[in-house]
């Protein structure tokens, strides 16, 4: 069976940046269960994936404008330090803005905060390291809910 839009795949994963540093990865922990082709996961994954089968490993390269975007000025901006009271601001904190977008803290100054709204990953070339461990049809309660259920997946 060959990963295809509608079905649940496993996979361990590692994630590394072009300098090999480790981002993120499965590596001691369970698979990560997706069904493949509703967005689930970033549109570079999800090409790479499509077509493999149990069994397969390889790497994919994602490029920003594939994965988490290209990074946007536009999304830093000073924010006058009274704006976050009392509380000591350290780079790299994160806040939840009124309009419930995540900003990183990059900055701190005497009088100004820079906060970035980019997602962390923005502007990031992204290398996987992937082996496929399982595939299987999704159910229609999958399907309708839009994501794996059951081991590996949501539990209701």
């Amino acid at each position: 069976m060959q990963i295809t839009k509608h079905k649940v795949a496993a996979i361990h994963y590692t994630l590394t940046d072009n300098e090999g540093k480790v981002l993120d990865s499965s590596s001691g922990r369970e698979p990560l269960y997706y069904i493949h082709g509703i967005g689930n996961l970033i549109p570079g994954m999800e090409d790479g994936l499509e077509g493999k089968t149990k069994g397969d490993k390889f790497q994919i390269k994602v490029a920003p404008e594939k994965g988490y975007g290209v990074k946007e000025d536009t999304l830093i901006q000073q924010v006058p330090r009274t704006a976050f009271g009392t509380q000591e601001i350290k780079v790299g904190m994160q806040f939840q803005t009124n309009r419930g977008q995540v900003v990183t803290v990059t900055k701190v100054g005497l009088e100004n905060i820079t906060v970035d709204a980019n997602h962390p990953l923005a502007g990031v070339e992204l290398n996987f390291a992937v082996e496929v461990m399982e595939i299987r049809e999704a159910t229609a309660d999958e399907l309708s809910h839009g994501h794996v259920h059951g081991p590996g997946g949501h539990h209701h």
